[in-house]
């Protein structure tokens, strides 16, 4: 059977029964972990392989938000806290080579951290570019404010990762470094001219189109449709995701219930798909959305099947890694930070 054209997440620590026969029947291409989903190692790793066995695929992606920071899923006592995106960029500009090594390292580790439980996509890394006065969302989760040197730094955290054997996911594409407001909360809108987005924002990106995954921003751009944010524009996918950036790897939404959206989660789930996503993420493991997602999202055909099955192939087995090695080289790149 063909998988439908969503990830889900799901409510706790184990698959309740509902959730099992939710999962069984709808098919869902992928399953997204937060920290209401891990507590050990071994549960995590019970949870990922229940979900694989209830769709019948053995390399079915389990995805997972851990960017160091402030974002991260998975944390003491059991994982190691890793820096923010901006840290990398501090490094960075005190000896470019050394801020690269820095992310590159970082996100190898997150990598074996990942793949010891069975979870194989980071959505990691990020391109946005934050502006003076943009809201404090993307923050310090940013390398930084140039968008040449924020594409060098997310394509070294994608090497760490590939290197791993974790597939990135691209984020907030086209970008949401100018949003004012938490697209968690309420609807961004960014009045920028489409000469400066094509120079900034939008410039980070195009040096990563070649990647396999990206997740849209609920970011509304004016200057190109005023009416709806970039997740549900058919102008923005088309002319500037797959246009000007040139992505054309598999493309998921944001989380669909995010407050950025307007309607119903069944309004959202349509609005998605028609405009060109390939995928809708649902993240919070409420059953009733989940269902109606389910309900709107066709399986997985034509050019968006073409896309995952790209994306998955594109997965590598992770290269040899000493680990303890590896920490303690982060370590201390990450003291020359401090003392600067």
């Amino acid at each position: 059977m063909t998988s439908r054209a969503f990830i889900t997440g799901v409510s706790g620590l184990e698959l309740t029964a509902a959730e099992r026969e939710f999962i069984r029947g709808e098919l869902p291409w992928g399953l997204i972990l937060f920290k209401r989903n891990i507590e050990a190692p071994d549960q995590v790793s019970a949870l990922v392989d229940e979900f694989r066995s209830l769709v019948g695929e053995v390399d079915a992606p389990v995805l997972i938000d851990q960017e160091g920071g402030r974002v991260a899923r998975l944390g003491p006592p059991h994982w190691p806290v890793y820096p923010p995106g901006a840290t990398f960029g501090a490094l960075y500009d005190l000896d470019p080579a050394l801020g690269l090594k820095a992310a590159r390292l970082s996100s190898r580790l997150i990598a074996a951290d990942l793949i010891d439980l069975g979870i194989t996509v980071d959505c990691l890394p990020l391109a946005d570019v934050p502006v003076a006065g943009a809201d404090a969302v993307i923050g310090n989760r940013a390398y930084g404010t140039q968008p040449a040197k924020v594409a060098a730094i997310a394509r070294a955290v994608t090497e760490g990762l590939e290197q791993g054997g974790v597939l990135p996911v691209l984020k907030h594409i086209p970008g949401h470094g100018r949003a004012t407001a938490d697209s968690h909360f309420r609807l961004p809108t960014v009045d920028t001219a489409r000469e400066e987005l094509e120079r900034t924002d939008f410039a980070a990106f195009q040096p990563l189109a070649d990647l396999p995954m990206a997740m849209t921003a609920h970011v509304v751009f004016s200057a190109l449709d005023p009416a709806q944010p970039a997740t549900t524009s058919a102008t923005i996918i088309r002319q500037v995701i797959r246009g000007g950036i040139g992505f054309q790897g598999l493309l998921m939404s944001d989380d669909v219930s995010m407050n950025a959206l307007a309607g119903s989660i069944a309004d959202r789930t349509r609005a998605i798909i028609t405009a060109g996503c390939d995928m809708v993420l649902h993240c919070n493991g409420k059953l009733d959305e989940m269902r109606d997602v389910a309900r709107e999202t066709p399986e997985l055909a034509d050019e968006a099947l073409g896309r995952a099955k790209r994306a998955l192939a594109a997965r590598k087995q992770p290269e040899p890694f000493d680990r303890q090695a590896g920490r303690a080289e982060l370590e201390a790149l990450m003291d020359r930070v401090g003392t600067a």
